[in-house]
């Protein structure tokens, strides 16, 4: 079997390395994609490690059934949500695992391929739902919150400065169908609104407002945050849960779940008794996120912003 998987995930070689997988093994990658990261896992827990691959995107299993075949009855393959973690595991009879992967985010064959919605370089219908059964999509929120609602979701979850003018600059444009326009319409009201020189050339002007619906439409945050602690306790002792993430509200979370869960005590500080009867269930294994290296960031211009955090479950 071939050790070498050509087009490699982000922080592939630093995943294989901080989770550690071996024979006898047993792994969760609760947003498979197209395989890469779960490939590289049964890779390395050979002959008999075993993983549950979950993702809610229908295309992305296709091509993860297909990468993963060789493996035969090592992988379980499903189509759910990662928050359902606990019940796919007791599905398998699995009491616990001994590493958990979750790779958040859009993957960049979410982004190109068509029909799907996520990019704004080109034109086609506003969308960006991982799952296309979900019932709203990025057009439906565009066209039907109020000037205020879409302005609090742009800034809350684009952490988008320009929040307000770009409401307004949508409402007053509507209906907005499709990502092409929605990016001319963002783009405008930034331009407007900014000097020439106020905003860094690394990004577009629309990024940030898409990157804040497809957060909204897809319930990213609310869903990481049930998770993480589904993933802990379902963690063998000495199992390993690593998160990559890719923008600072999902980086700035995991940090203060490891944080929180790698302590013994979490009362106020100045409360001189403990009270909450808390125990550190955690060991932080990455004080600091692991970044790309940069040949992978010139491989992969998108890889630049991926943070990957790990926890070592203890008890």
């Amino acid at each position: 079997m071939s050790d070498i998987l050509p087009h490699s995930p982000v922080l592939y070689h630093e995943i294989i390395s901080v989770l550690q997988p071996r024979s006898g093994g047993v792994y969760a990658d609760c947003t498979l994609g197209a395989g890469g990261h779960a490939w590289g896992i049964l890779n390395a827990s050979s002959p008999d490690g075993q993983l549950l691959g979950m993702d809610v995107d229908p295309q992305a299993l296709e091509l993860a059934r297909n990468r993963l075949s060789q493996f035969g009855g090592r992988v379980f393959i499903v189509r759910a949500s990662y928050v359902t973690l606990a019940d796919e595991l007791s599905r398998l009879g699995w009491r616990s695992v001994d590493g958990v992967l979750l790779d958040l985010g859009v993957s960049s064959m979410q982004l190109e391929s068509p029909g799907r919605g996520f990019s704004f370089r080109i034109s086609e219908p506003l969308d960006m739902r991982f799952n296309p059964a979900d019932p709203v999509s990025a057009a439906d929120l565009v066209n039907s919150l109020s000037e205020s609602e879409l302005s609090a979701l742009i800034y809350r979850y684009g952490e988008e400065r320009m929040a307000r003018q770009i409401a307004r600059a949508i409402v007053r444009s509507r209906p907005v169908l499709t990502t092409d326009q929605l990016a001319d319409i963002v783009s405008q009201s930034v331009r407007r609104g900014q000097k020439p020189a106020a905003r860094p050339g690394r990004i577009d002007p629309a990024t940030r407002t898409f990157q804040a619906l497809r957060i909204a439409v897809n319930h990213e945050l609310d869903a990481l945050s049930e998770v993480l602690p589904k993933a802990v306790q379902k963690l063998t002792p000495g199992g390993r849960l690593a998160v990559i993430s890719f923008h600072s509200l999902e980086d700035r979370l995991v940090k203060r779940f490891f944080r929180r869960e790698s302590q013994d005590c979490i009362c106020p500080p100045r409360q001189p008794v403990c009270t909450c009867g808390h125990r550190a269930t955690l060991r932080e294994i990455t004080p600091r996120p692991i970044r790309p290296q940069p040949y992978e960031v010139r491989q992969n211009p998108r890889s630049r912003s991926a943070r990957l955090r790990v926890a070592e479950r203890l008890i």
